[in-house]
């Protein structure tokens, strides 16, 4: 957890929701909309209905950077909305302008869980392009250790490993009215 001074100065108008594929984003960001009344966006839908296109597809045919630009759009698009869950894509936080940009309007939580459950969770998703591989669970494994250092600058870190989407959204739920109420 950061230093609690420097994120009360912060305008926190929106939950941001940043983590691996597979940690449950979308699936807890939903719930956690209807348990706080918010409105809840996903990066990667603004990006499939902006350009008419899957993820999968924009990688397969324009690449990872041309994507990660498309993301950054997003979440730029993202930042301006007030009083919403924001689920972001796995990679979004290797752009240090992405997580500055989110820091700025919403209080970080990062999901992770381990390497063979994120596999579990993801392996039977074709929509999953940085996991067609030979070996996706030792990609999963790479991918996590270059993201561990952006990963680490969200607020809070909760492992979902062994939680229910209930529980994942529960325990933001607290930290959410805690970090409020200190304000």
């Amino acid at each position: 957890m950061k230093n609690l001074k420097m994120q009360t100065q912060r305008n926190i108008k929106n939950i941001v929701l940043v983590g691996f594929m597979g940690t449950g984003k979308t699936s807890v960001g939903i719930l956690l909309s209807n348990m706080l009344n918010m409105k809840f966006i996903d990066t990667d839908d603004i990006i499939e209905q902006n350009c008419q296109e899957r993820i999968s597809e924009i990688f397969a045919n324009k690449g990872e950077e041309h994507f990660r630009d498309l993301e950054s759009k997003a979440i730029e698009k993202a930042c301006l909305l007030n009083h919403y869950i924001i689920s972001t894509g796995g990679g979004a936080v290797i752009r240090e302008q992405n997580i500055q940009n989110l820091r700025n309007v919403g209080l970080l939580f990062h999901l992770d869980a381990t390497p063979e459950v994120i596999f579990q969770r993801t392996a039977q998703q074709s929509q999953r392009p940085l996991l067609m591989v030979e070996d996706p669970l030792n990609r999963i494994r790479e991918l996590l250790k270059q993201r561990a250092p952006f990963y680490a600058q969200a607020d809070y870190r909760i492992d979902t490993s062994g939680l229910t989407v209930e529980e994942v959204a529960k325990r933001i739920f607290d930290l959410y009215e805690s970090f409020n109420k200190k304000r």
